[in-house]
């Protein structure tokens, strides 16, 4: 539009007030020459305007809220200030928003349009600024099919006609700096291109929301916050994870435990807790069910709408920055469940975001997880890429955590996951592979090993798919583990068994190892195995009171000893009788009782030897780190293996029934005498006190391939993990 006097029943003008201008920027601001040229604002509410001084008043259009000033433009500062009075005689000045120019890079909003940029974050959503020592916020949108996007929030009363945005060309994206404007609520008010729809969005690049039921976002401030974990950090990138001790214990803050008056404790209070206890436990790491912001607390988190803001439930940002930091002072890990496979239908979020399928499929026979009833991520999209990969790395660099554990791979990989055969599209070659997501995956993963050394991904992936935890280079996923559904669900269906039935799956045991060194594995007893009517893991235990407590121990004890690293969900600890109540705290009141106790006091022991025992962590990944000794006594239910590292051997040995098994010979590699390390069955873990005291001197009788045994009292549905003490002169 040319710079001259504005008329009413211009057509542009026209779409300005009804707010359906695609460009903002041609109306309001500066327009002409210095000597002769206009100024511009729009302004619903408002009393009067003044230029810079009260003696350049500007003139309202008409009966509209556009306000204009014309003539000699000379004396006035590029980023000019305009003094307001609103109809109720309240006054205020601020710098115009349509005086400044674009802010964003092309290169950047290139990158993004590309799917290669890995921090989105900084240049979408709010973000503070200071552009010629003016501060304030640029607002950032991806919305490529919207006819015009608003910024709305407390500071224009919600009002969509008052902060326009201005579209960068071809990239889709819409930007708005406001000046003066550092904090408060926020949302993107976005008209369709095509009809009268307007869709009030959440920001999806927010680093800060509001508390459930509320929606709105919040204008994070600048991140300030000071780390003191970089010896940790330091640790983190030179320690060899893959020969490490790892094992995690698995929370969900909300329902860990919670304050008298059943509300929610918050980061700070948690993470003091949480430390202490976990420590006393002996665990390497915490993983967290999602604190990405979601907004129904019985999706435990993985219905997220926030894939850059911590759940507000907890407390602030920096709140939980606190939590992890002090989590690294303590030296425990921190993991996060990220949720990249779908999201939720809510219209606030992302689902028809700009009133078109933008970041899900088009094609509802990829775009729907019907069983969740969420939709799927479109990983054809490069900017759905640049958003996704962004959101990983923002956890791991900007909060420091020291991994994320990605939730429903399988999902993301396959297009036939959970879909009758009508209701899926073969991939071009004909299969049933998603191919694009396998690339976003590889992608993803290539860009945590580069940019966040000693971060590791995890992969909650359930079937055979080949190369999970391969290096992308040899055609792999690039995961560094995956956790072993196979091995968790054989163990369960296995130990639910009465013992006098057992002998009929033995193979739920010996088939584990053939395949333990296909990946890097993880043992889960998750979050999953308690819920929907599945039980309590102590639930499951067949027998008598007794018998169950035995049978719960002797399942730590057996994923403690068996190759691969370890998850146990909480609770796990306290022997639960009943399923996981998300709504409320664990049932602390058990923890006082003797069985229970002797339950927490074997974890600890157990993840005790894991730090101290190389035996049972070093090769967890190698098939040098696992030997037989005996799977095949089905009748008695036993088995019996070795646990190697470099100079070092640990005989394992489990008795599932809960019968004592007297002078039991199992075959040894070694002449000399032996020691019992640990028994699952001793009086402080609340078993019977069946041991096997003193030393144990090996005999030249042959068993099981080898020249040398010992004989061994085998506790009552007890483990054992055995060790030479001396070797005998020569």
């Amino acid at each position: 539009m040319r710079a001259q006097k504005l008329r009413t029943d211009n057509e542009e003008v026209i779409r300005l007030l009804e707010a359906r201008h695609h460009d903002p920027f041609s109306i309001l601001g500066r327009h002409g020459s210095e000597r002769k040229g206009f100024i511009r604002a729009f302004m619903p509410r408002c009393r009067s305007i003044h230029v810079e001084t009260y003696d350049r008043p500007m003139n309202r259009v008409g009966d509209t809220d556009i306000f204009e000033y014309a003539g000699d433009l000379s004396g006035i500062p590029q980023r000019y200030r305009l003094l307001v009075e609103n109809e109720h005689g309240q006054s205020w000045e601020i710098h115009d928003p349509y005086c400044f120019g674009p802010v964003i890079g092309d290169a950047e909003l290139k990158s993004f349009n590309a799917g290669t940029h890995r921090a989105a974050q900084t240049i979408l959503g709010a973000n503070g600024r200071c552009i010629d020592n003016i501060h304030g916020t640029l607002f950032a949108v991806w919305a490529p099919n919207a006819g015009r996007v608003s910024v709305v929030g407390e500071f224009n009363e919600w009002d969509g006609r008052c902060h326009p945005m201005r579209i960068r060309g071809e990239s889709g994206v819409w930007e708005l700096f406001i000046p003066g404007l550092v904090e408060g609520r926020y949302k993107f008010e976005l008209r369709q291109r095509d009809g009268d729809g307007v869709l009030l969005k959440c920001d999806p690049y927010a680093r800060a929301s509001e508390l459930r039921p509320a929606t709105a976002n919040l204008i994070a401030g600048p991140d300030n916050y000071a780390w003191q974990d970089q010896a940790w950090l330091d640790k983190r990138k030179a320690d060899e994870w893959r020969h490490a001790p790892l094992s995690v214990y698995e929370v969900h803050l909300g329902s860990w435990r919670r304050n008298s008056d059943g509300s929610f404790k918050n980061y700070r209070t948690l993470a003091r807790e949480l430390v202490d206890y976990v420590s006393d436990l002996g665990f390497t790491h915490i993983e967290l069910l999602p604190v990405t912001e979601h907004p129904l607390d019985e999706s435990w988190g993985y219905q997220t709408t926030g894939y850059f803001s911590p759940t507000s439930r907890f407390g602030s940002p920096d709140d939980f920055r606190w939590f992890v930091d002090h989590c690294h002072q303590r030296n425990i890990g921190v993991i996060l469940d990220w949720v990249p496979a779908h999201f939720p239908r809510d219209a606030h979020a992302l689902a028809n975001f700009d009133g078109t399928n933008l970041y899900e499929y088009h094609d509802l026979r990829k775009a729907e997880h019907r069983d969740w009833g969420t939709l799927v991520f479109n990983y054809e999209r490069d900017e759905v890429k640049s958003f996704l990969i962004s959101s990983a790395l923002f956890w791991l660099r900007d909060f420091h955590l020291d991994g994320l554990r990605v939730d429903a791979v399988a999902s993301m990989i396959y297009l036939n996951f959970s879909r009758q055969s009508e209701d899926w599209v073969p991939n071009r070659f004909g299969g049933h592979q998603n191919l694009e997501a396998v690339d976003f995956i590889c992608e993803m993963n290539n860009a945590v090993a580069e940019t966040c050394p000693g971060c590791l991904m995890i992969a909650e992936e359930s079937t055979d798919w080949e190369g999970i935890t391969s290096s992308t280079s040899r055609g792999g996923l690039g995961f560094h583990l995956k956790w072993n559904m196979g091995w968790m669900h054989d163990t369960l269906n296995y130990i639910a068994k009465d013992s006098i039935h057992r002998k009929h799956h033995q193979d739920w045991l010996t088939f584990a190892p053939t395949y333990a060194f296909d990946e890097n594995f993880m043992l889960p007893l998750s979050h999953d195995e308690v819920v929907h009517l599945k039980r309590s893991l102590l639930g499951r235990m067949p027998g008598d009171e007794w018998q169950r407590l035995a049978n719960l121990r002797l399942l730590y004890f057996y994923q403690w000893c068996f190759p691969g690293k370890k998850l146990l969900f909480m609770g796990g600890e306290l022997a639960q009788p009943t399923e996981w109540d998300a709504g409320s705290s664990l049932q602390w009141d058990q923890s006082d009782k003797n069985g229970p106790k002797g339950v927490a006091c074997l974890l600890r022991e157990l993840n005790r030897l894991h730090r101290s025992m190389p035996a049972v962590s070093y090769w967890d990944f190698d098939k040098k780190g696992f030997e037989w000794i005996d799977g095949d006594d089905r009748d008695r239910s036993v088995i019996a293996f070795m646990r190697h590292a470099p100079n070092e051997t640990a005989i394992i040995v489990l008795n599932f029934t809960p019968v004592v098994r007297y002078d039991y010979r199992i075959g040894v590699p070694y002449s000399g005498s032996y020691h019992e390390v640990l028994n699952s069955d001793d009086v402080r873990f609340g078993g019977s006190g069946v041991n096997n005291g003193g030393e144990i001197a090996s005999e030249k009788t042959g068993i099981h391939g080898r020249a040398q045994s010992i004989r061994l009292t085998l506790p009552p549905l007890a483990g054992l993990i055995i060790q030479r003490s001396t070797i005998p002169a020569t």
